[in-house]
This record gives structure tokens, C-alpha cells and sequence, in this order.
């Protein structure tokens, strides 16, 4: 497909096409499911990063709409959220706003800087923030971007994601004062699967 305007369906036929994976797996949270999103096989393939790009764009821009903020920022836990913060970085400076992207690490680097966020030059303290992530399940992977991004000085006040397994993980983070907006829901990538 030639490049143009990124639909929610042509997302949808992606992530169906390149990420879904179906038979026994182990979720990060532990939990066994069926069902697998690898969101990385999208957010790498050129089109796949432009559709993310603007619609994950568009959820942090519903969010900011919701709770009256302004993200200057956003990132997430790497690896996952790293393509993700890149291609909504490059598609708010196409549309012309500066909005950096910021990376996570699950350990801090352990040379240099040997720091748990990158990108923090771009970012004051206190700077208000979007964490991007690819999959809510439990929402313990975003929950601890959040503490180590407050950790930092920045202030999460949301997160956008690809998609929402719809099991606990948007109320967990909700209890943590985060407004969540999901791109899918699981059962519109995987209608045949809980």
C-alpha cells in the first residue's frame, strides 16, 4: 500500500497481519493467553510506524482534552515503547508541535550516565507527560515507567496505547491518576479469543 492518510482500519488489518500471534504464551504479567500481540513487527514496518505514529498522536490529544493538561513529552518502557515514541515525536513535528520523546529502561545503563531515562535533556522537571505503551494487560509495565519518570521529576498524567486487553490493567492505572486512551480493544484484533 502506498503512503496517505493512516485509518484505524488499515492499523487494525496490520496489527492483524503482522503482530497477532496466536497459541501458548506467557504474557509479561505472568498470565497465560492464547492470544499474543507482538506490537514491535507493526511499530518497525515503515507503514505500520506512520499509522501509529498519528494515532497514537490523536490519543494523546483526546487525553489532553480530558484532563485539560498539555503533554511535553512522551515516552514509555523500553523496547516496547520505543518505536512508539519515536514515530509520535516525528508525526507532532510534521503536524508542527515539539513534543520529545523520552525512553525508559527496565535496569539503568551500567556505563556512562547509567541512567533509567534517556531523553531527559528535552524535558524540565516537572514536565507533563503521555507514556506510551504497546499492550495494557496487568498495566505493571506502565506503572513502573510512571514511577521511574516520576522518579526523574517528570509528571505522567496519561498514557495511549495500541491495546487494551480488558483485563484490569486500564483501572489499575486509572488508580494511579493516569487517563488511559487505547487505540483497541483486543477482541477487535482477536474477535475469536477472550
Amino acid at each position: 500500500m502506498s503512503p496517505g492518510a493512516p485509518t484505524r482500519e488499515r492499523l487494525r488489518s496490520l496489527l492483524r497481519t503482522l503482530s497477532l500471534i496466536r497459541g501458548d504464551i506467557t504474557l509479561a504479567s505472568g498470565a497465560q493467553s492464547g492470544v499474543y500481540i507482538d506490537s514491535k513487527q507493526t511499530s518497525l514496518h515503515p507503514e505500520g510506524a506512520a499509522a501509529l505514529g498519528a494515532l497514537l498522536l490523536d490519543a494523546v490529544l483526546a487525553i489532553e482534552a480530558r484532563t485539560g493538561r498539555r503533554a511535553v513529552g512522551v515516552g514509555g518502557m523500553s523496547i516496547g515503547a520505543d518505536p512508539l515514541a519515536t514515530a509520535v515525536s516525528l508525526t507532532a513535528w510534521a503536524r508542527g508541535r515539539a513534543l520529545p520523546a523520552f525512553l525508559v529502561r527496565k535496569t539503568p545503563k551500567g556505563h556512562g550516565t547509567e541512567a533509567y531515562l534517556e531523553g531527559m535533556a528535552n524535558l524540565p522537571a516537572g514536565s507533563p507527560v503521555v507514556l506510551l505503551e504497546d499492550v495494557v494487560t496487568t498495566g505493571g509495565s506502565t506503572l513502573s515507567a510512571a514511577k521511574r519518570a516520576r522518579a526523574e521529576g517528570l509528571d505522567p498524567f496519561g498514557v495511549a496505547c495500541i491495546v487494551d486487553r480488558q483485563v484490569g490493567g486500564v483501572a489499575a492505572l486509572a488508580a494511579d491518576g493516569l487517563d488511559v486512551e487505547a487505540l483497541f480493544a483486543l477482541d477487535e484484533l482477536a474477535d475469536d479469543t477472550p
